[in-house]
């Protein structure tokens, strides 16, 4: 798809739906990735929950959580899904960035965003998403995250190619969106995602951008 057609996308959104409050506010780096390895394969209001049950056991900081017994983990995360092994994960990670970063992840302010995102994925249970989540929403850093409602999204609007992997459908998205607009074009198509195209029975007739949309279903 052309800037242009984008652009257009990205307008209909931004008058359609609204950017949360908390998106701008400044955020603890390590929380954010905590919160981020509890999201992966559940719904937000699971990690949510896991990360309040979390958070009522234990200070979310590198010690007390590298410090803590998995089992004790286990038990307060166990509403987010593959508790397990996010459990192992979270203790993991958290005695590294003890060890390799001494407790503190704010090289992300400091260092060139390709370094910043690399040392992060080096980090066990940190793949592209979760790196590229936590240095957008903390650090501003140039980079658009891509999530489950993102990448549908952006392949059925045509944004994208339908076969682009990850990184394929980040730098496409890239591409065509200014850095100034990576965290709403984030949000904006997660909302999309959300509340009209779904993965299954997409709702096309009342979704906003149906007009821009190649991969419309037309009710007969």
């Amino acid at each position: 798809m052309t800037e242009h057609g984008a652009t257009k996308i990205l307008h209909v959104l931004r008058n359609n739906f609204s950017i949360p409050q908390w998106a701008d506010a400044p955020k603890d780096v390590f929380q954010v990735l905590i919160m981020t390895v509890l999201s992966q394969a559940t719904a937000d209001r699971n990690m949510e929950r896991a990360f309040r049950g979390l958070s009522k056991r234990f200070p979310i900081t590198p010690k007390s959580l590298a410090d803590a017994r998995v089992e004790e983990i286990e038990v307060a995360i166990r509403v987010a899904g593959l508790y397990r092994n996010k459990s192992k994960v979270i203790k993991e990670v958290s005695r590294l960035i003890l060890e390799k970063f001494g407790g503190s992840l704010d090289f992300i302010y400091s260092l060139p965003f390709e370094e910043s995102r690399k040392t992060l994925i080096s980090l066990p249970g940190v793949g592209p998403k979760t790196a590229d989540v936590v240095l957008l929403f903390c650090a501003g850093k140039p980079t658009l995250p891509v999530d489950t409602h993102v990448n549908r999204v952006s392949k059925r609007l045509r944004l994208v190619s339908p076969n682009a992997d990850y990184e394929g459908v980040r730098g496409a998205l890239q591409s065509v969106y200014s850095p100034k607009d990576y965290l709403p074009v984030h949000l904006l198509l997660i909302s999309l995602g959300r509340r009209y195209c779904k993965a299954r029975n997409p709702l096309c007739k009342p979704c906003p951008v149906n007009t821009l949309c190649p991969s419309r279903q037309v009710e007969k």
